[in-house]
This record gives C-alpha cells, structure tokens and sequence, in this order.
C-alpha cells in the first residue's frame, strides 16, 4: 500500500512548474530527449535520497537546515538566476533543428544542473520531511525494516515517470512550435526561474 501512495506522492510533487521542471523542459528542448533524460533520472535519484535522509534522520536534517537556511537561500536564489539568464540568453538564438542538436556532443551539464538546484533549495528539504513524518505518522514507515527504502523509492520512482514523460514529449514535439512559439517558451521559464528566486529571496526577510 505504501508503495503506491510514494509514487503518487512522488508524481504528484513533480507536476507543478519549478525551477526543477524548468530545467528539465529547457534541457529536453535545446539539446534532446537523452539530456532531459539524465536531468529527469538525477531528479527521481535525489528525491530517494531527499526522502529517505528524510525518514532515517528527521532531526539531524531539520537542525542543518534552520541553521543553514539563509545561506540555502542565498545560494539558491543565485543559481536560479543564472540558470534563468542562460536561458533567456537562449531564447535569442533561432530554434535548433533536429541536425543541430544530432551534432551536439553529450554534455553532463544536466546532471550537475539538477544537483545544484536540489541541494541548495530548503523547500525541498522541508517537503520531503513532511513527507517522510506523514508517512511515519500511519504507522507504514515502521512496520518493516525495509520500508523507509522502499517508501523512498517509490517516491523517486513517481518523480521519474513524470519527468521522463515529460522530457520525451517536450523533446519529440517541441520542433513542431514556430521560432516565436520556441522563443517565448525560453522566455516563459526564464521569468518562472526568476520567481523562484526572487521567492526565494523573499524568505530570507519574511521566514516563509
């Protein structure tokens, strides 16, 4: 039972536009479905991580990141941003064809592009906390030894399916928009990564 609800909980918490989608559209979009991939495979990984750190050592975590939060902040808000501005930047250039993205050399940008969004943002801590002490709070967490493990994979696992959907759509059809429809797509989330980080800012001042 629990195994099901961590996917949802997991494809649920993928959905909504953040920087994490942002990134993945962009990378699925400028380069191609393999890079998206990667992006989209480091996303479900660390949300395993993130979840079952979460379940094993809920204390530990909530201590660091009180006492960290504002450097969390700082720092995330600074890499949103400059994500934001490669992408705008990008958003200038013409749409590339399917022969120029088969001529671009394999880059693990993506993977160090998703580590550096997770790791510095406190509001992924914060759900994947309420997360694990949900879970926790049913009884489901305790009753077998390898259900933390298998919470946070299912967990993963829902991020995964819902990032890889994503990615290869965006990928696959993405050559159909008109130059001014790639455009402003860049623009649009280039504007979302801003307000991320401006909200992100934001919560160095009013301790949200």
């Amino acid at each position: 039972m629990f195994f099901l609800v961590g996917i949802f909980i997991g494809f649920v918490a993928a959905i909504p536009l953040g920087p994490v989608n942002a990134f993945v559209i962009s990378q699925s979009m400028k380069r191609d479905f393999l890079h998206g991939f990667l992006a989209a495979i480091t996303a479900a990984i660390l949300d395993f991580i993130f979840c079952l750190g979460a379940l094993l050592g809920m204390s530990l975590i909530t201590d660091n990141i009180a006492r960290y939060q504002i450097h969390l902040k700082i720092i995330a808000g600074t890499i949103m941003l400059l994500v934001a501005w490669r992408v705008y930047r990008y958003s200038k250039k013409p749409a590339p064809s399917r022969e120029d993205k088969a001529a671009k050399s394999f880059t693990p940008k993506p993977i160090f592009g998703v580590i550096l969004l997770y790791v510095t943002n406190p509001s992924l801590y914060f759900f994947w906390i309420w997360a694990a002490g949900w879970a926790a709070s049913h009884g489901w967490i305790l009753n077998y030894a390898v259900a933390p493990y298998l919470f946070a994979l299912s967990c993963g696992l829902g991020g995964f399916v819902w990032y890889t959907v994503m990615a290869y759509y965006v990928a696959k059809y993405h050559h159909m928009f008109s130059p001014k429809t790639f455009q402003r797509i860049f623009q649009v989330l280039a504007v979302v990564l801003v307000g991320f980080a401006l909200y992100t800012y934001g919560g160095i001042f009013f301790h949200y």
